[in-house]
């Protein structure tokens, strides 16, 4: 079973079913959540989500940006 929260070192996110998955061309980057007040994400990387943000492109924008320089807009496939 799936929980609906997840603990960051500053905060909680409650997440509210939306995501998207970001695929690069190795497969899988992170993923982008609907969360209370916005949007998170997290790179299969981190062991927590970031921060929220206002909108899922804002959210969209700032995974691309945590990305290696010079990697391409990833592909977002909602789950």
């Amino acid at each position: 079973m799936m929980s609906n929260t997840s603990q960051s070192a500053s905060d909680i996110h409650v997440l509210t079913g939306n995501r998207w998955v970001a695929m690069g061309p190795a497969g899988a980057l992170g993923s982008v959540h609907s969360v209370q007040g916005g949007f998170t994400f997290k790179l299969m990387t981190d062991e927590g989500f970031r921060g929220i943000y206002p909108t899922l492109d804002v959210a969209k924008s700032a995974l691309h940006a945590s990305l290696l320089p010079g990697s391409e807009w990833p592909e977002f496939r909602e789950h």
